[in-house]
């Protein structure tokens, strides 16, 4: 367990800009194969300053899609952008390349494109719309919970990304910080399993829970598949662009379902 917790500490320091103390970090080799276990743990304390937020500001009677808006701020603000960058570098590069070795030539620009442009409006679009449809149907305490259970899910899915695909680029970031083995991904899937059932189920209901596992295992399987027939293999980028699609699955879900 104190093994675990320190995980979670280098997690979120990993995940966010919220600081940790250094004493976790004190003999650490910077490897992230067995800190990824803690992944779905360290997502919820990372997102916990969003859905705070986000719930507070609904009490107050603030417009939902305001609230939205405002919590996904502070959710941007708290990671530093960090997966949505993964999503705009994935979109540039599967969008506009031709073969693995453009793809990859693409992703490592900084620059933004047209297809990574586009990505980040709709993922921001589609989040804060479905947001503000779960604040209209849900208590304010339950459109938080949302949130926190996307961020779960979603940090679980890229967890789940990572051990199943190879590294695409030997010399890259995700290969260097050393891949999950399946030991680290079994308990961050349990983990995100639970998370996920303590969060939705008392506050949403079994067929938001179940509806919202199922779109986000399939999603996650439908872009390990595409990524491994493009690139044969992730990168950082696709981890990031892994959680995104997978927040954006699951908050869609459970807009439809409450």
């Amino acid at each position: 367990m104190r093994e675990y917790m320190r995980d979670t500490a280098r997690a979120v320091a990993f995940l966010s800009r919220i600081p940790v103390s250094t004493s976790f970090f004190a003999a650490y080799d910077g490897k992230l194969a067995s800190v990824s276990r803690a992944f779905p743990l360290a997502g919820l304390l990372v997102v916990f300053p969003a859905a705070a937020a986000f719930g507070l500001l609904l009490a107050l009677h603030a417009d939902p899609l305001m609230a939205a808006l405002l919590a996904l701020t502070v959710q941007t603000i708290t990671t530093g952008a960090l997966h949505e960058d993964g999503l705009s570098d994935t979109a540039d590069g599967l969008g506009g390349g031709t073969d693995r070795d453009r793809i990859l030539s693409i992703m490592k620009d900084s620059r933004i494109g047209t297809y990574g442009a586009a990505a980040l409006i709709l993922s921001f679009g589609l989040r804060a719309a479905a947001l503000a449809a779960i604040a209209r149907h849900a208590t304010p305490s339950g459109a938080a919970i949302a949130l926190l259970a996307a961020a779960v899910l979603s940090r679980g899915a890229m967890v789940w990304h990572w051990h199943v695909l190879p590294s695409a680029k030997p010399d890259g970031v995700a290969a260097s910080a050393g891949q999950p083995d399946g030991d680290a991904m079994q308990l961050a899937l349990i983990t995100t399993l639970g998370l996920a059932a303590l969060l939705i189920w008392p506050s949403l209901g079994i067929p938001a829970l179940i509806s919202c596992l199922l779109v986000v295992a399939i999603a996650t399987f439908l872009l390990n598949r595409h990524v491994r027939r493009r690139l044969s293999g992730h990168t950082g980028d696709t981890i990031g662009a892994t959680q995104q699609i997978c927040e954006i699955a699951s908050l869609c879900t459970l807009a439809m379902c409450v």
